[in-house]
């Protein structure tokens, strides 16, 4: 497998739907999903989606822990999702600061909902079910988004909630 990159705002590749895994023993799925999560962890991210390597393929990392990028992210090891879906369990919409690696240097505040149910399956094929709240449940549904072909500002709903990355650090340290 060739290296990959992580594609920015404006690749059209961003825009598709990515498709559901459905051969869970090709043998370049788990080769590609060490790649995401090497990916995410080199970028200081705290999740990514494949669409953003430029393979659209319902696969998705979330893994909240304090970052240069996020200091004040809660800690949840790692967790690789395919072809996730999700229940609300706390329908309440929060805005907070979001981020992306496909979008660098840009901060905006995004209404996410609360709480939610996800069920997915494992590198194997086997279901799985989590529950998440907060800022892990805010991270899957900004990488579940990536999956639907969008991206975090498609959700912004002022444009003066978007700032430089540079002024976030300033409000957050304030």
């Amino acid at each position: 497998m060739t290296q990959k990159r992580i594609l920015q705002l404006g690749d059209p590749a961003l825009r598709q739907i990515a498709a559901p895994v459905e051969n869970f023993n090709d043998p370049d799925l788990k080769t590609l999903c060490d790649e995401l999560m090497d990916m995410m962890l080199q970028a200081q991210g705290v999740g990514i989606a494949a669409p953003q390597i430029g393979v659209p393929l319902q696969i998705l990392i979330i893994a909240s822990r304090p970052t240069k990028r996020y200091p004040l992210a809660p800690e949840l090891a790692p967790v690789l999702m395919l072809n996730p879906s999700f229940n609300l369990t706390e329908p309440e919409l929060i805005k907070d600061w979001e981020g992306c690696l496909s979008v660098p240097g840009i901060r905006a505040l995004v209404p996410r909902h609360l709480g939610l149910q996800i069920a997915y399956q494992d590198l194997n094929g086997q279901p799985r079910q989590i529950q998440l709240s907060g800022f892990p449940a805010r991270v899957f549904q900004h990488e579940y988004d990536h999956l639907l072909g969008m991206v975090y500002l498609d959700r912004v709903e002022n444009n003066r909630d978007i700032v430089a990355e540079s002024e976030f650090f300033k409000l957050i340290a304030a």
